[in-house]
């Protein structure tokens, strides 16, 4: 019985002690459960608030593909507001590759239309499978035409996108000015490239989504934002009639290449720059690069005669010389240090003015002799030589100029006469710019401003200015000056309508193989302004290795002459002399049966008029120009007494007449006396004074 008991109180206490268990390990999967659910919470928690930009981006990611499409440049105006550069929509086409079923069929049908090769394309897309790439460029800018052809093929997995691409409406012109860009609208020369920045602007971007199998079902295109426009000095019509002359006259000389710079002395603004061989902009990679390479600032030359008026404004400056003292020639020949330098041609005793008319080494290097070298080397610095312009353009050198250290006893004998240094045409045409504008000389420069897209002006010229001679010394320089065209080495420099002014040079080039001067290869070039009392323009014309014809007053000054005709009436200059009247006679030199049957012609109308018109009064009225009938032999002597200097030089110089002036003021004699008979080519001898 105790047994029973026992065993029914054991079963008993079993029995309570069960439940109790149950509830513990129900607790614990109950409090694991909870632990469990508020880590997942937690995590949560955390996730969406502290990693929610983290894992949205990720998915970005994941499902969007950003693709950076072109930012739209701003404009390139010229100072008349036209446009130069601009940008202009296009069509650009990408693919999906997982959206195409069959790749080499898809590159069959693009290849001819694109201008990519069949096999290239297949392994584009077929690659960009591999890759699991969610976008491929198959073509970029195309034309509307072209565009046109791709979307009527209506191709599975191929997309277009408008991209803007460059645009240069007028082609070659300005093409070293404005520059180019590459692919990916980068400035890669001129103007675009020095100014990437300010005109490039904000690309824009296109957002492609997938789905969870990766093929694509939307898209969202962000805007590009334009940039800056930038406002050139440079006037189109000035540009293109520069242009033009230069074209014809390297493709007339055969010349290896030219450079034609028209610059406005009295701000520094630079109207026109050119250079031949050009480029087209549009599709800059078709060029050779020495088509590219802008030889306005990059083509280190040396200067010959152009340099001397250095030496000549420093003396006058300085008060060594005066424009009618003499000066002995020594006929053609100066010892310098125990080098003999020669001039072109015999000259003895020359005024100051006449030497420069006529070129001559022997005076400019007397001139370089009296001022010495320190003082030389001042007023080529001063003058900019040696230096960079600063002009808005890459690639500008600075030229050669030696210090004084470096000069040897000898070089006097060579830079006085534009050796031994090297410039470019850029710092040439800012030296005359100085003379022409007052001795002042102010920073060449090709921009006006720079306007944000909303027209604000963010950016305006405000080019250095500093003196290099005195306003005196300049006026003189430009009298001077144009007694080279006038009665000197640039004759055919003369502009019809205006006065011009300048200097003529003829400089051989170094041959790389012996690394002496060629006997063969030259560069002409001429440098001058117009009109010479006010002057408007600067013109400069160098022409790189003619054929034949190689001096400056030869192959350059008559395309200076050609721009000048064209650009100064088109710039609202108003003429300073009388239009010329052609000379038959003259004219037909050439072709001896013209010019004879010319004679007979007019030696009858002359005869006609005999009765009416007295020989001794044909140069009656104070005020006008004369030109005398022509005769059988030439012309007759017109009447000059009482003109000045320039006037009656101009008149013998449009009648081929050689003057030989003495004295200063109004002529007084004259020599062969008015109304006698004279043959073209003749010299004639004015004596001038003064009446006080």
């Amino acid at each position: 019985m105790a047994t029973l008991r026992n065993m029914r109180a054991t079963s008993a206490a079993l029995s309570k002690a069960r439940p109790d268990a149950s509830r513990r390990r129900a607790l614990v999967v109950i409090s694991l459960l909870v632990f469990w659910m508020l880590v997942i919470t937690t995590r949560l928690v955390y996730l969406q608030t502290f990693q929610h930009e983290t894992l949205a981006r990720r998915a970005r990611v994941q499902q969007q593909d950003a693709i950076e499409t072109s930012p739209v440049r701003g404009l390139v105006l010229d100072r008349q507001g036209r446009e130069l550069a601009r940008s202009v929509d296009t069509e650009s086409f990408f693919a999906v590759p997982l959206d195409i079923k069959d790749e080499e069929q898809t590159a069959r049908a693009l290849s001819p239309l694109v201008g990519v090769e069949r096999s290239e394309l297949t392994a584009r897309l077929r690659e960009g499978k591999e890759k699991n790439r969610k976008f491929v460029w198959v073509a970029r800018k195309l034309d509307a035409e072209q565009a046109k052809k791709v979307e009527a093929l209506k191709l599975e997995g191929i997309y277009s996108l408008k991209e803007p691409k460059r645009f240069y409406p007028n082609g070659q012109l300005a093409s070293h000015v404005l520059g180019f860009v590459g692919l990916d609208e980068v400035g890669l020369g001129g103007v675009e490239q020095v100014y990437n920045e300010r005109i490039q602007g904000e690309a824009g971007k296109l957002f492609v989504e997938t789905d969870a199998h990766r093929r694509a079902y939307s898209s969202l295109e962000v805007e590009p934002r334009p940039g800056q426009s930038v406002v050139l000095t440079i006037d189109q019509m000035v540009q293109y009639r520069t242009e033009q002359a230069l074209a014809a006259a390297v493709q007339n000389s055969k010349a290896k290449s030219g450079t034609a710079i028209v610059l406005d002395p009295r701000t520094g603004e630079i109207l026109a720059l050119a250079n031949a061989p050009s480029f087209d902009p549009n599709d800059a990679r078709a060029s050779a690069a020495e088509c590219r390479a802008n030889q306005a600032l990059q083509n280190i030359y040396e200067p010959g005669s152009t340099f001397k008026v250095v030496a000549y404004s420093a003396a006058i400056e300085e008060r060594l010389v005066k424009p009618d003292d003499h000066i002995d020639c020594q006929m053609g020949s100066i010892n310098v240090a125990g080098r003999i330098v020669h001039d072109h041609k015999a000259f003895g005793n020359l005024t100051i003015t006449e030497a420069l008319a006529k070129s001559s080494n022997v005076a400019a290097i007397k001139l370089g002799l009296k001022l010495g070298d320190e003082r030389m080397y001042d007023y080529i610095r001063r003058y900019g030589f040696g230096a960079r312009t600063g002009v808005e353009l890459p690639g500008e050198t600075s030229g050669l100029v030696r210090p004084v250290a470096r000069w040897q006893p000898t070089s006097m004998g060579s830079i006085a006469m534009g050796q031994e240094v090297g410039v470019t045409p850029l710092q040439m045409a800012a030296a005359f710019g100085a003379i022409a504008n007052d001795g002042v000389r102010i920073s060449p420069h090709l921009v006006r401003e720079i306007r944000a897209s909303d027209g604000t002006v963010t950016y305006q010229a405000q080019p250095e200015q500093r003196r290099v001679v005195s306003a005196e010394t300049a006026k003189t320089l430009r009298g001077m000056l144009e007694s080279v065209t006038v009665s000197g080495t640039a004759k055919k420099a003369q502009v019809e309508g205006y006065t011009a002014a300048g200097k003529t040079g003829t400089a051989q080039k170094i041959d790389p193989k012996t690394k002496t001067y060629s006997a063969t290869k030259y560069i002409g070039s001429f440098v001058g302004f117009a009109p010479v009392e006010n002057p408007a323009v600067v013109i400069i014309v160098v022409i790189d290795e003619p054929a034949g014809a190689y001096h400056g007053g030869d192959v350059a000054a008559p395309v200076f002459k050609e721009i000048a005709e064209q650009i100064l009436p088109d710039l609202n200059v108003a003429p300073d002399t009388e239009i010329k009247m052609e000379n038959p006679i003259a004219s037909a030199l050439g072709d001896a049966k013209a010019a004879e049957r010319v004679r007979a012609e007019l030696e009858r109308e002359a005869e006609e008029r005999a009765a009416t018109l007295p020989q001794v009064a044909i140069a009656q009225g104070a005020d006008e120009v004369v030109y005398a009938p022509a005769t059988a032999r030439g012309v007759l002597m017109p009447d000059l007494r009482g003109k000045s200097v320039r006037d009656a030089a101009r008149i013998c110089a449009q009648l081929g007449l050689q003057m030989e002036a003495r004295g200063e003021g109004r002529a007084v004699r004259q020599t062969p006396a008015p109304g006698a008979e004279v043959e073209a080519g003749r010299t004639v001898r004015i004596e001038f004074g003064r009446s006080d």
